[in-house]
């Protein structure tokens, strides 16, 4: 990273699939498994840029992953897209709405933001009565078109999740790409020059809507021989050319 670029931390706070790991009723090595790294929530991540703290997605498990990692302080909310393990833990946006004394920033296309006042509509209703009682947020429509929040750069990354347009996220040296099965030539060529890729690697078979491991660790070498690469969704990490079970 360009020392005269802002400092970048990020925070995995969850990297599991839409079921979380263990599942409900299943009995297979994972999800008996007493490592602590077969405990997945899931997908989110937490990313300081600068003095800009954002967060991607909002999981069913955000108040835990929350508390689990000391975040108390975001400024915005990115959004990859609208399916159920990434936005459900929408409502928790509150306790941010008493730390930060503010609405929250919600960003995203205008398909997600739409499918999100849908689900939660009483989220975008005034309620005289209980004024409380539902986040506060002040939405912005994206497209592909780079942005800014505070010291964060944000570019857009387009992406398939099956026939799902979705995005990805890059934060200078380095992208967010979750849910994905199809990275087109020109979205390539907004991720090149990362340090660090976090990507979908759901797993070892064939999935319709995304990447599985081979097709993860093909992504990621693809140009770029000197990425760090962690496998979300996955079983392994790809550093520097070495894959390592986790």
């Amino acid at each position: 990273m360009n020392s005269t670029e802002p400092r970048i931390e990020a925070v995995i706070l969850g990297s599991g699939t839409s079921h979380g790991v263990p599942m409900i009723g299943c009995d297979c090595a994972v999800c008996t498994s007493s490592d602590a790294r077969d405990k997945r929530t899931r997908p989110s991540i937490w990313v300081r840029v600068g003095r800009t703290r954002l967060l991607v997605d909002t999981a069913p498990e955000l108040r835990l992953q929350c508390v689990a990692n000391g975040i108390d302080c975001v400024d915005a909310v990115l959004f990859t897209h609208h399916h159920a393990d990434h936005v459900t833990g929408l409502d928790d946006l509150r306790r941010f709405n008493w730390l930060m004394k503010k609405p929250m920033p919600c960003y995203g296309t205008t398909r997600t933001l739409d499918s999100l006042a849908n689900m939660f509509s009483y989220a975008f209703r005034q309620a005289h009565d209980s004024p409380h009682s539902r986040p506060e947020l002040a939405l912005h429509r994206i497209d592909e078109s780079p942005f800014e929040i505070g010291d964060a750069k944000i570019t857009p990354i387009p992406m398939l999740h099956g026939k799902l347009p979705v995005l990805g996220f890059r934060f200078g040296p380095f992208a967010y790409c979750t849910d994905c099965s199809f990275i087109s030539d020109e979205s390539f060529k907004k991720l090149e020059g990362l340090d660090v890729l976090i990507l979908d690697a759901l797993r070892r078979t064939p999935h319709p809507a995304h990447f599985n491991l081979e097709q993860a660790v093909e992504a990621a070498r693809f140009g770029f021989p000197f990425w760090s690469v962690r496998l979300l969704h996955g079983l392994l990490v790809y550093l520097g050319g070495v894959v390592q079970e986790t």
